[in-house]
């Protein structure tokens, strides 16, 4: 079981929605990986990550898709690339990550409650 933590430590976490606006092969990872532009809304603005999502997903098939994403955390250098957001998945039975989304459209920039 995880360590319990306070709602006011999870209301620390500011985890929001975006639609990924462009997706790109990410060949200078250590492991595969995406590299994403994510629309979080005139508040938040484009914002950088990339995501270990290859075996369940194409860099074409994700601009439009709506996912979450943790906002508040420090940009980290991973490579190349400065990853702003950390987008949020799950993974499945053989250890490969499914994206996080909401099931219907909703406005980007809109916070998880």
């Amino acid at each position: 079981m995880a360590d319990t933590i306070s709602f006011d430590d999870f209301l620390t976490v500011d985890i929001r929605v975006g639609t990924i606006t462009r997706a790109e092969p990410f060949p200078e990872a250590r492991k595969p990986a995406i590299k994403l532009w994510i629309d979080f809304g005139p508040e938040i603005g484009e914002k950088k990550s990339s995501a270990q999502i290859t075996v369940h997903y194409a860099p074409e098939t994700l601009p439009g898709k709506q996912v979450m994403a943790v906002v508040n955390f420090p940009p980290r250098q991973i490579g190349p690339v400065r990853s702003e957001v950390l987008v949020l998945g799950v993974t499945d039975e053989a250890g490969a990550v499914v994206l996080i989304s909401p099931d219907q459209p909703v406005p980007n920039g809109g916070r998880m409650h």
